[in-house]
């Protein structure tokens, strides 16, 4: 969702720093948990709590700056004196690779991804197919998102319907916590 909204707001080719950062950093994810980090949160499962909570705080803090993002000229957010825009260029590769490590989402897929498909008997390689096989899936599947986001600025052609848009992404961002919150 929040590639869909970077796409709407700024375009494609300002999105993909973006889409490079969540896909790589996806992948770096999965190789350093399959790595041992899975242990760490077995040996420490506070740490894992910590790291949820933060995680949480995170998205709703995320949820809030595109919520209230201002719409101008082609529904790109900038920020001016009397209204600056708390989500005024899309995430860099940097952020977006940090990002990962406080997305519940991506969390969940690659704790399972690890947890079910790498083979006891030979971790090594099975850990790097599994990764392979992520990064292969996920650079399209994110660029998708970003493509439709970029495709919905034909019809978020003024600030009421992007604002509306930016709210409602906002709302889907908070509701992918429901199931994190109630385990």
């Amino acid at each position: 969702m929040m590639l869909m909204a970077s796409g709407s707001n700024f375009g494609f080719g300002r999105t993909i720093p973006h889409l490079l950062g969540v896909s790589i950093g996806f992948v770096a994810m999965i190789l350093i948990l399959g790595a041992g980090l899975i242990r760490i949160f077995q040996l420490i499962p506070a740490f894992y709590l910590i790291l949820k909570i933060f995680s949480i705080i995170y998205l709703i803090y995320l949820a809030w700056k595109i919520a209230n993002a201002e719409p101008i000229n082609g529904g790109a957010v900038v920020q001016s004196a009397d209204s600056p825009a708390p989500y005024s260029k899309p995430f860099t590769f940097f952020q977006a690779v940090l990002f990962q490590w406080v997305n519940p989402k991506a969390w969940s897929m690659a704790l399972t991804g690890i947890t079910v498909y790498v083979p006891n008997a030979h971790p090594t390689s099975g850990l790097l197919l599994v990764a392979t096989v992520f990064g292969l899936i996920n650079l399209p599947a994110v660029g998708a998102w970003a493509l439709i986001g970029v495709s919905l600025r034909r019809i978020l052609n003024n600030k009421r319907k992007l604002r509306i848009f930016n709210v409602t992404a906002a709302l889907t961002i908070i509701a992918t916590l429901y199931p994190i919150l109630i385990n």
